[in-house]
């Protein structure tokens, strides 16, 4: 394809130089020469190559979205957590703390935030 046929967008047009890096980076880590791609023209690259380095780009993207949506559950989990631990006496009952052995009342009212 020439250069004014050009079909697929960037949903985010300021990750096009962060995305363009990328490429090159894992062009390297992969050890495929580079020498043919002439200006941002891949197209003197063999088929094999491109889809290599796009394929472990997508790879690696998949694996950081995967570790960013555990991380946030982690921490969704964790503040839920907190929260639950962090509550006063309900009118339902006694909070989770007091039935933790040895935390006593009084320790219960220290840690909860003024």
């Amino acid at each position: 394809m020439g250069s004014g046929q050009k079909r697929n967008t960037l949903m985010v047009k300021e990750a096009y130089q962060a995305l363009d890096q990328f490429k090159y980076e894992v062009a390297q880590e992969l050890n495929i020469n580079t020498q043919p791609i002439q200006g941002d023209y891949w197209g003197f690259m063999t088929s094999r190559d491109c889809g290599a380095v796009g394929g472990h780009m997508v790879k690696r993207m998949i694996e950081a979205a995967e570790r960013s949506l555990a991380n946030q559950a982690a921490y969704q989990t964790t503040s839920a957590f907190r929260q639950t631990l962090n509550q006063s006496v309900s009118p339902g009952g006694p909070s989770v703390l007091s039935s933790i052995p040895g935390f006593s009342p009084q320790q219960q009212q220290q840690q909860q935030p003024q």
